[in-house]
């Protein structure tokens, strides 16, 4: 698909890879590639599974781009939020194979996705947005307390805690965690037996069941364009 998100399909089952330095950042072309990538698997009919590389599926936002100025940020995290609502209601099931670490916008994929799983080891996972100094914006926010459990919601958007696999699965950024080398043949197993639904009634069920959240997000989403950098 491009250099940025490899794309390859078997057997009804579309792999995204992530690959972009060693963090796996999301610039403007990831999310281009990302969406082509969606655009590719939907054509196909495919389960997506998503995934990075080892040790980390992504440590957030391209950084240099939010440095640019206040629009380049304002744009990057609209087209991300963007991306996560498109996620959230793709008609075929969305797994996410998180090989290690995912902060910021990389645990956002994790909360995007129908279904997570991670890998046993000494890695973060959660939104460190206000530890490093940004204001959560209003889609993160809508997002984390729609899927986050109600007291990890307090704790990780305003306290900014990093979570390890296992506490990840409580918290609700994950729903299991496997060793490191089965994870890609887990989350083939998980896509095979999500494949035997029937699509139609996984995307209206999925978005009936999101709408209160997908509503949330696309009213999130204008507010969100209308803030300044230094609240984000």
């Amino acid at each position: 698909m491009s250099e940025l998100v490899a794309y390859a399909l078997a057997d009804g089952v579309a792999t995204l890879t992530l690959a972009n330095g060693k963090v796996n950042a999301i610039s403007p072309d990831v999310i281009i590639a990302l969406n082509r990538a969606l655009d590719q698997a939907e054509q196909d009919k495919a389960v997506v599974i998503l995934t990075g590389q080892t040790g980390i599926l992504s440590g957030g936002y391209d950084l240099k781009v939010m440095m640019l100025g206040p629009q380049h940020a304002i744009d990057l995290v609209a087209a991300g939020s963007t991306l996560a609502r498109r996620m959230l209601a793709h008609p075929y099931p969305i797994i996410v194979a998180c090989p290690g670490h995912a902060v910021a916008k990389g645990a956002f994929l994790l909360l995007s996705a129908d279904y997570r799983i991670g890998v046993e080891g000494a890695f973060s996972i959660g939104l460190n947005e206000v530890k490093i100094g940004m204001t959560m914006h209003h889609v993160g926010i809508a997002l984390a307390r729609d899927r986050l459990t109600p007291a990890v919601f307090q704790r990780a958007v305003i306290n900014a805690e990093m979570f390890d696999p296992q506490g990840a699965v409580a918290a609700g950024f994950l729903d299991r965690v496997v060793a490191a080398d089965q994870l890609l043949a887990q989350a083939m197993l998980m896509a095979q037996q999500l494949k035997g639904l029937n699509m139609t009634a996984h995307k209206n069920t999925k978005r009936k069941a999101r709408k209160p959240l997908l509503d949330a997000l696309d009213a999130a989403i204008e507010v969100d364009k209308q803030v300044s950098v230094s609240s984000h």
